[in-house]
């Protein structure tokens, strides 16, 4: 009996623990902001049927590739015969887990969905933990948390589940702070050193570039600086001591496993994308399109439409911007008034909040993209010229996440200032009337983020794509169709020629042009030489392209075999009529 009663009290200290309550707090919390994506998760997609769909299809590929041939995981169905195809676009790897349960297109979808939720509450557990770390109180870690994670600008993103997915940034940083027993307001403490959570920081920041470069490659330059900045100060040390400061050994082990462990998995995850640069030089990014989506100052302070705070009261700033969906860049109006506040009064110190001042600055430098200065130079362009792998991220506004989470450790700073109660005042009383004042700043911040997300119906899958035999080619070809059956590929992952990416490789404009008479001599005879074996044709989607009237089109002599399935035709180039 005692031992069942130690175990009881050990679960109940787990229960009650703080860490227990956030992530508990942070899951009906994602679902109430997210709403209603989980009224009908699978029927609907948060944003639109675009992004959404291709991201679906991408954690359903991975989850494929490494339960049934890892090998061939960059390899994907997709864009048939190209190889290298599941890194046309950052591919949510670190996902793939998720989908070793469940097939088809339904499971694809309900799967992003609880992604879609489950990555909200994981950047304000994160954003949390690394401002608890720091040493900020419990009201401040809240609104660093909810900052995070609930942000007006992420509205704008929510068909972009790569870059809502930054929870691990955050509680990567916290980790790492923690193994090595440092925070803001106590410096490094010895005491506090444990390697084991170092290890973990290595392995969730490698998880974060699993996720994709678009968020991964900016965090690991700036794990470098925070490595350089850790290494400058030991040199510091050193130097006016005239003796190496000790490091545990343990610690040194971890960090070692850790760095190389993570350098490992980013040049695995970059090998691809610079096999795919080398085949399709078009798909390398330039200046005239990070200028295309480049902010200029108005866009931090504009909100997106889906805001149902800001979003009406800031349609004519809107109205300004060329491309509104990457530009519309608001990290929260009480959080910018609440990091402001933090500059005058702040458990930081002085200089620490010059320090992350400063970072804010930069981050919105390098974040306006070309218009700072006026051409991004010095500024995003430089970096695009002389970092590896900077010129592959096209939309430098992304890069306000890193505003968003220093604003929030300012702000967290600002409400872990200690008053004493005021003379006369119960202590008890005090302490409750100053939880209650000390949990608006969060509410506030949360109101900021309660979306107007448009929730769309998931494009149904045509019968005759239900167990197809590939290579198959899906017309009308081109266009966001191809997003819906990348997503109806699911059913089986079969060969397909449909693709959609920022780029057009040079095959698949070489089957469009070929196939624009489809069926016709020519056209059957080229897709037979590419290998394709079967054409789905989708009538009620060729209005308006090079197939409208197609299904009329006589076959007779051309060696195929046609039939109607549902509202669709198949034709079969491997079998005659």
């Amino acid at each position: 009996m005692d031992g069942v009663r130690r175990a009881g009290r050990a679960l109940w200290r787990v229960a009650r623990h703080e860490w227990t309550l956030v992530v508990l707090a942070s899951l009906p919390l994602s679902a109430a902001l997210t709403w209603p994506t989980l009224r009908d998760p699978a029927g609907t997609l948060p944003q639109d049927t675009g992004d959404p769909t291709l991201q679906a299809w991408q954690v359903a590929w991975g989850g494929h590739a490494l339960r049934t041939d890892p090998a061939h995981l960059w390899h994907s169905n997709t864009f048939f015969p190209e190889p290298y195809t599941y890194a046309y676009s950052d591919t949510l790897l670190g996902f793939a887990p998720f989908a070793l349960i469940g097939e088809g297109p339904v499971a694809a979808v309900v799967r992003y969905n609880l992604l879609y939720v489950v990555v909200h509450a994981l950047a304000f557990v994160g954003a949390y933990a690394l401002s608890r770390q720091l040493g900020a109180g419990r009201a401040g870690a809240a609104v660093a948390g909810a900052s995070f994670a609930y942000a007006p600008w992420k509205l704008a993103q929510a068909g972009h589940l790569h870059v809502l997915s930054i929870g691990g940034v955050a509680l990567a940083l916290a980790m790492l702070a923690r193994g090595h027993g440092w925070s803001l307001r106590h410096g490094y403490r010895p005491d506090r050193v444990r390697p084991g959570w170092a290890g973990a920081g290595w392995a969730v920041a490698a998880w974060q570039v699993t996720l994709g470069f678009g968020i991964g490659l900016p965090f690991a330059y700036v794990l470098g600086l925070l490595g350089l900045a850790v290494a400058g100060a030991y040199g510091v040390t050193w130097w006016r001591r005239r003796s190496r400061p000790a490091v545990p050994r343990g610690l040194f082990l971890a960090d070692l496993a850790g760095v190389t462990g993570f350098a490992g998995v980013s040049l695995l995850m970059a090998a691809p994308y610079l096999e795919v640069v080398a085949r399709h030089p078009a798909g390398r990014r330039t200046a005239a399109q990070v200028a295309m989506f480049s902010p200029p100052a108005g866009g931090f302070l504009t909100a997106p439409p889906e805001s149902w705070l800001w979003g009406e009261r800031h349609g004519a700033a809107r109205a300004a911007l060329g491309f509104p969906g990457e530009m519309t860049l608001l990290p929260g109006v009480v959080l910018i008034a609440l990091a402001v506040a933090g500059l005058v009064f702040s458990a930081w110190r002085v200089w620490q909040r010059i320090a992350l001042a400063a970072g804010v600055l930069v981050s919105l430098a390098l974040a306006a993209g070309t218009s700072f200065g006026g051409d991004g130079d010095p500024g995003y362009l430089t970096l695009m010229r002389h970092l590896p792998g900077w010129d592959a991220l096209r939309t430098p506004g992304r890069l306000v996440l890193w505003t968003t989470l220093l604003l929030g450790v300012l702000a967290a700073g600002a409400l872990t200032v200690r008053e004493r109660p005021p003379a006369g005042a119960g202590r008890g009383d005090w302490r409750r009337w100053a939880r209650v004042a000390l949990a608006l700043p969060a509410l506030l911040v949360l109101a900021e983020g309660v979306n107007r997300t448009p929730h769309v119906p998931v494009p149904a899958q045509p019968v005759a794509l239900r167990g197809v035999a590939g290579p198959v080619l899906v017309l009308p070809l081109g266009g966001i169709r191809d997003y819906h059956v990348m997503l109806w590929s699911t059913d089986g992952f079969p060969s397909t020629v449909n693709g959609l990416a920022s780029f057009t490789p040079d095959s698949q404009q070489r089957i469009r042009a070929a196939g624009a008479g489809f069926p016709d001599a020519g056209s059957v005879a080229y897709l037979r030489a590419a290998g394709v074996r079967t054409v789905v044709l989708l009538p009620r989607y060729a209005t308006g392209t090079p197939w409208q009237g197609a299904a009329a089109r006589p076959v007779d002599g051309l060696g195929i075999h046609r039939e109607r399935v549902g509202d669709a035709v198949v034709y079969h180039l491997d079998r005659a009529s």
